[in-house]
């Protein structure tokens, strides 16, 4: 399962010879030292944000606004707090030796990582998807341009993604073999049904990666060529300022989708390739390791998304008066005008 959600560095380190036969049993824990405080870190940071993030979509009044974008971001909200949820099992995986907390992470915790991963792939396709049609037409509303489309695109995902990993759950249960000692990776619970199974998954994984991946970049070099566009014929316009606004936003999407998923969807590749040569395999489990950890850092990147994308997001935040306590002004009019000039001047660039 190293391949499917990087579950912790397991792989086998040395290789000695013993009647022509490659000893590939031993397990390397050393870099467990680092992973453990980097996670906890990522943890603590992502709790934090994600937190405040549930707070000011589902518990403040903003949450009664219908909007597209509303929806979509709220959904991407979630997944990344059930990510947070999930991580204290990974952490606690790097230490336990316990079987029957072993058996609970392979069987049940491990699988928001991957429900989180393509849960946030594929909100943030449709988040771009729908940046992009404002940009390319800004004045026509497609079908899929409503509230209740977005509402019916965010349940099916949900079912979809959900009814995959409770098939893959079930199934691992019923044909799970019987364990003595604690495995050292998640591959040990995998009888022939799972992995026949497992492929299938990882088939779909891949698709939906690439067809998004591909999507985010054709939506992006049309948006660019738009915008390039309409800066040549009206670059004072208010039009052309709105098309750079959504550009920008555009921008902040595709760099924090391929900072997170991108290296882990590549890492796979020479993974699947290479894993059964155990001169190459500790390298090839070190890089997944890494990989899957940047795949964790959407939840503290995500919120630039929430920043740049939801206006009740920034107005919560309030940073106009954090910045504003650090100023002395001689007089309370003095304070007021300021704090009107900044509010003006947040509003108009963004």
């Amino acid at each position: 399962m190293d391949e499917l959600v990087g579950e912790g560095v397991t792989s086998v380190i040395n290789q000695t010879d013993d009647d022509n036969n490659t000893n590939c049993d031993q397990v390397d824990t050393s870099a467990h030292l680092f992973f453990m405080p980097v996670y906890s870190l990522v943890f603590l940071v992502g709790l934090v944000l994600n937190s405040f993030t549930m707070k000011v979509y589902f518990c403040s009044a903003q949450q009664q606004v219908s909007r597209i974008m509303m929806v979509y971001l709220k959904n991407l909200a979630a997944s990344d707090f059930l990510l947070c949820l999930y991580l204290p099992f990974r952490i606690i995986n790097y230490t336990s030796n316990s079987i029957t907390f072993r058996l609970v992470y392979c069987n049940f915790a491990v699988f928001g990582l991957y429900l989180n991963m393509y849960a946030s792939i594929l909100f943030m396709g449709y988040i771009a998807a729908n940046r992009y049609l404002k940009i390319i037409h800004p004045f026509r509303t497609h079908i899929l341009q409503t509230v209740q489309a977005a509402r019916i695109i965010s349940t099916v995902t949900w079912v979809f993604l959900l009814a995959i990993m409770t098939s893959y759950v079930t199934l691992l249960l019923l044909t799970k073999p019987p364990l003595t000692d604690v495995p050292d990776s998640c591959d040990a619970l995998l009888s022939a049904q799972v992995n026949v199974f497992y492929k299938i998954i990882q088939i779909i994984s891949a698709a939906i990666f690439l067809f998004v991946f591909v999507s985010l970049v054709f939506f992006y070099y049309r948006a660019s060529s738009s915008v390039l566009l309409a800066q040549q014929r009206q670059p004072a316009s208010s039009s052309c300022k709105e098309l750079i606004k959504s550009h920008r936003k555009m921008l902040v999407l595709v760099s924090v989708f391929c900072i997170c998923f991108v290296p882990y969807h590549l890492a796979l590749i020479p993974y699947a390739l290479l894993k059964r040569q155990c001169s190459s395999r500790q390298l090839l489990c070190y890089l997944t390791e890494v990989t899957t950890l940047l795949s964790v850092l959407n939840i503290c990147l995500d919120p630039l998304i929430y920043f740049i994308s939801c206006k009740a997001f920034r107005t919560k935040l309030n940073l106009k008066r954090v910045f504003s306590r650090t100023k002395q002004t001689p007089s309370t009019d003095t304070r007021s005008n300021e704090g009107q000039l900044s509010t003006i001047s947040i509003n108009n660039y963004w």
